[in-house]
């Protein structure tokens, strides 16, 4: 009951820190803007024109986006590391970020004229690449970690194969690409929001139902089929689900790597591996870590404004190397 009630206090102490953080990353920037307007303006519409202008149009559909992504990111990689009994299991690890990629920019690149299809497309190129890793990974035994890893990097290897020529054949049109693929966002406003938005809220909530059968998974699968469950069923459904909330945010904002491994195990560390509680933890948790390195990649080098996904591979990446040496995979 007490470690139920600590669970219960560390989620919400994150959403409100969440909130808090997405209140400062709106002041900050070439414009200071005190907390006072920034308040006044969302609730009241009683701030400065210009002021408004900058929170309503540029930082607050930033913000929002950051935090979305950031969210989905988190639960899809806290989805993955359950389906695959892996703690390295990630969107991106695991080849989904990249099978998205390659697809939405075959379209961007390719096929401008079908820029409505960029999400759909997304999904799709998430799924052909989870399915070829797991393809390369299944055992009789099940998944082994080692093998999870090294189908992950091959289909990455293609994936990016994949993005190298489409980049070389259409370098006329590149400018744009190269800050989608580096996972930026940079002059995203309010219709990469509404873009995002449903879908998001979509993959929540099924995400929430799936708690349960996420918490059965994860105690092997043995167990879950004595407690008379399909398992192959429930590792299916988990997998389309953390496929779709990794692909629609590829398909907004480009290739944001390490969030859906790093945020899962700093939500473990605080909460346990309950998902009742880890995945709203990790939901919360995405949305501060993505929004800070949202916030820290348009402030620190001003007036450069640094691709979020290339900050999140340079903290990712030695804390990617730290739990492989800790838990000598």
């Amino acid at each position: 009951m007490i470690k139920t009630s600590r669970s219960r206090i560390v989620v919400i102490v994150t959403v409100i820190s969440a909130l808090v953080a997405a209140i400062i990353a709106i002041g900050l920037g070439s414009v200071f803007i005190p907390v006072s307007d920034i308040l006044s303006t969302i609730f009241s519409s009683s701030s400065k024109a210009v002021n408004a202008t900058i929170i309503w149009d540029i930082r607050l559909p930033r913000v929002l986006l950051a935090m979305i992504i950031g969210a989905n990111i988190a639960i899809s990689g806290a989805l993955l590391q359950a389906v695959m009994g892996n703690p390295l299991a990630d969107p991106g690890l695991t080849g989904v970020t990249s099978g998205a990629a390659a697809c939405v920019l075959v379209i961007m690149l390719a096929a401008p004229q079908y820029t409505q299809f960029i999400p759909i497309a997304a999904f799709v190129g998430g799924l052909i690449a989870a399915g070829i890793v797991y393809a390369l990974a299944w055992r009789r035994t099940g998944i082994s970690p080692v093998t999870i890893i090294l189908s992950g990097v091959a289909v990455n290897a293609l994936c990016g194969g994949v993005i190298g020529l489409l980049t070389i054949m259409y370098s006329d049109r590149l400018p744009a690409a190269v800050q989608w693929l580096n996972g930026s966002l940079a002059a995203k406003g309010n219709n990469a929001l509404m873009m995002v938005l449903p879908y998001a809220i979509v993959g929540w909530i099924l995400s929430f139902f799936a708690i349960r059968k996420a918490n059965i998974i994860r105690l092997g699968d043995q167990v879950a089929s004595n407690l008379g469950e399909n398992v192959n069923q429930i590792r299916i459904l988990l997998s389309l689900l953390a496929v779709f909330l990794a692909a629609i945010s590829v398909a907004a904002i480009g290739m944001i790597g390490f969030v859906g491994l790093v945020v899962p195990h700093m939500a473990r560390m605080l909460v346990g591996s309950d998902y009742k509680y880890l995945l709203p933890m990790s939901m919360a948790l995405g949305a501060l870590v993505l929004l800070i390195a949202d916030t820290g990649g348009r402030t620190l080098f001003a007036p450069l404004d640094i691709p979020s996904g290339i900050l999140m591979a340079v903290i990712g990446g030695p804390y990617f190397l730290y739990l492989m040496r800790k838990k000598a995979f």
